[in-house]
């Protein structure tokens, strides 16, 4: 006979009420922000400072020094000469020599004024070098408005009245002989404020543009004579009159 394995007092029922572990979802398929690193970082949260190891460095290549060719001193350190307190002699200072005033060139006595109270003083100067320069202008110079008249600066003036002299133009003594006539003026032409006619002028005669130098006519070309483009007959030449007594050229063949 089989036992059975005792699972305890709890047994197989109906849920009291949903349960999303019963219900389909799709997933976890959401990825929330972390909180750790610097890229991607949940804006909820507060992202601290980030380093980041930086790589190996690039391998330089093998022959990239001189090798062990300097001799060091064997008294030079990382820190400096490996010597003891050592001293030198220097030459004495340059120094610049001032010319200073000695105690002859102070008068105190004549400092009892400005240093202690005193009565105030009046000294009578000297005409000064630009007086002449400084020269103003007189009582005389200025001229005050006049009072009198329509002109009147700072004062209400009376209406005043001219009496204008005759005009000889339109008075009795005027001659009227004098005016102008009817051919004085001058006519006004009609085609200014009237439809104006077609007018047409003769220019003068207008030479085309062209070359004025010298042409050969038709007698100046000799047709006949062209052997370069049409078939010529032989021409036979004559040869130059050998002289008797020039000696002939003989040439030896073999």
């Amino acid at each position: 006979m089989v036992e059975e394995t005792w699972v305890g007092t709890w047994r197989p029922h109906r849920p009291r009420g949903p349960i999303m572990a019963l219900f389909s979802s799709p997933g976890p398929k959401y990825l929330i922000p972390p909180t750790t690193g610097f890229v991607k970082h949940t804006p909820t949260k507060l992202r601290a400072p980030a380093y980041s190891f930086r790589g190996a460095p690039m391998l330089l290549a093998e022959n990239c020094s001189p090798g062990p060719r300097y001799s060091v001193h064997p008294r030079v350190l990382r820190t400096g000469k490996d010597l003891g307190p050592a001293f030198s002699i220097l030459g004495r200072y340059s120094t610049k020599t001032t010319v200073t005033p000695g105690p002859g060139h102070y008068f105190p006595e004549n400092s009892t004024r400005y240093v202690f109270d005193s009565a105030p003083s009046h000294s009578i100067s000297a005409r000064t070098k630009t007086f002449r320069l400084d020269s103003t202008p007189g009582p005389a110079a200025y001229m005050l408005p006049g009072v009198l008249g329509p002109h009147a600066v700072g004062k209400a003036s009376q209406p005043s009245f001219s009496i204008k002299g005759r005009s000889k133009l339109g008075g009795f003594s005027d001659d009227l002989h004098k005016t102008p006539g009817p051919a004085a003026y001058r006519q006004t032409d009609v085609q200014v404020t009237k439809f104006k006619a077609p007018q047409y002028t003769m220019a003068a005669r207008v030479e085309p543009p062209g070359d004025k130098t010298l042409k050969p006519g038709p007698g100046a070309h000799s047709p006949e004579k062209v052997t370069l483009t049409k078939p010529a007959a032989p021409l036979v030449s004559f040869g130059i009159r050998h002289s008797e007594y020039t000696t002939p050229l003989v040439v030896d063949v073999e």
